[in-house]
């Protein structure tokens, strides 16, 4: 069986602009006037990915203990991070998924309302956690998972995203913390 190294993250290319040149959009995705950023192209690519996780860990480097990924896309992004890193991988699930006791946090989306839980013993009291999440848009989803983490007396050290649609000021509902994105539109 031929084992194929990893690819390497493209040291020529600035991480927005590769992002930018394989980040598909779909219009009127998940409703009409809705112009949706599919990234999972650009995650399908093994020098991107290990590009973009490269960049969003960097800035945060010895300042958390594990990472954690908002559901769903987050979780490529946190898994990738942790095992680069290190470090521990948490979950923040859509409400219904956690097994154990749990925090919930209602939040609005751009285009309606959620709730996300985290289990509430996933990480000790004062442990530090780095949110990954694909696209940063209204801040609800982000906003909520800090909320989580604090309610569970852990350090929000920061927060990284691939994408910012800074139109919906979504960095509003993070105030109070460090956050990366990679690419702004």
């Amino acid at each position: 069986m031929n084992q194929r190294e990893p690819a390497p993250a493209p040291k020529s290319v600035p991480v927005d602009e590769l992002i930018s040149s394989l980040c598909a959009t779909v219009p009127d995705y998940p409703k009409p006037g809705i112009m949706f950023k599919d990234l999972t192209p650009v995650f399908a690519d093994g020098g991107a990915l290990r590009a973009i996780v490269d960049a969003l860990v960097e800035p945060f480097k010895g300042q958390f203990d594990a990472v954690a990924g908002v559901e769903a896309r987050g979780f490529l992004l946190a898994a990738a991070a942790a095992y680069a890193t290190g470090t521990g991988v948490i979950t923040v699930r859509k409400a219904g998924k956690l097994p154990r006791a749990v925090f919930s946090e209602d939040y609005a989306l751009e285009y309606g309302t959620a709730t996300l839980e985290l289990h509430t013993t996933d990480l000790a009291a004062g442990s530090r956690v780095l949110i990954l999440d694909d696209v940063l848009a209204t801040g609800g989803t982000l906003g909520a998972a800090a909320r989580l983490f604090e309610r569970c007396g852990v350090h929000v050290s920061g927060v990284g995203v691939v994408m910012e649609l800074g139109e919906l000021r979504g960095r509003s509902a993070l105030a109070g913390h460090r956050v990366r994105s990679l690419l702004r539109l």
